[in-house]
């Protein structure tokens, strides 16, 4: 008796583990890796502008929107949060030629020291890369004269960017900066 119940058990055991390995199989990976067909990075474009961070005056392009309660006592500012819409040029001059503007945030991160984490994109609106955007997120330690931040992708010519930008103040007027930026940028 228990023989007869075995043997028909035993189709039915044998057709469920049949049925779950065809399942298995036939179920779609969760990622898959194929060739790319598109822009594949084959150079290295030196870009090099000007930053103009203007926080005083009629006409600020970086506004502070958010702060702690003691950013105001604070040596270094630590909380304050800039929104950013500042233009990039070809000279350090304000009036020269805009090629692109410098669209994001920045926030004082740091309490020891003047540290902002920073958040643009390059927005680029002249020549070869107009319409182009290179996306760039760090560290940047403003007071020193040699510091880089990472270009961790972008829109455009600039997809699938990678890089890095190397800003370097060049002049500071009361709270205004205007820094001068070679980014390198592999795509």
């Amino acid at each position: 008796m228990a023989t007869d119940f075995l043997l028909l058990l035993l189709p039915m055991i044998f057709s469920s583990i049949l049925l779950l390995t065809i399942t298995v199989t036939q179920s779609e990976a969760y990622s898959k890796t194929t060739p790319f067909e598109g822009n594949k990075p084959d150079k290295l474009t030196h870009l090099h502008f000007y930053f103009h961070d203007i926080i005083s005056g009629d006409n600020p392009t970086s506004i502070r929107v958010a702060e702690a309660p003691g950013t105001n006592s604070s040596a270094t500012v630590f909380g304050a949060v800039l929104v950013v819409d500042a233009p990039l040029t070809e000279g350090p001059e304000l009036s020269s030629k805009e090629v692109g503007r410098a669209q994001g945030l920045y926030a004082s991160t740091d309490m020891k020291t003047f540290g902002f984490s920073m958040v643009f994109n390059l927005a680029f609106t002249e020549g070869e890369f107009n319409g182009s955007t290179a996306a760039m997120y760090g560290r940047n330690q403003i007071l020193l004269e040699d510091r880089e931040l990472p270009i961790i992708g972008g829109t455009g010519a600039f997809r699938f960017a990678r890089g890095y930008a190397r800003p370097k103040t060049y002049k500071i007027v009361d709270i205004n900066a205007v820094v001068e930026y070679n980014v390198f940028i592999w795509h």
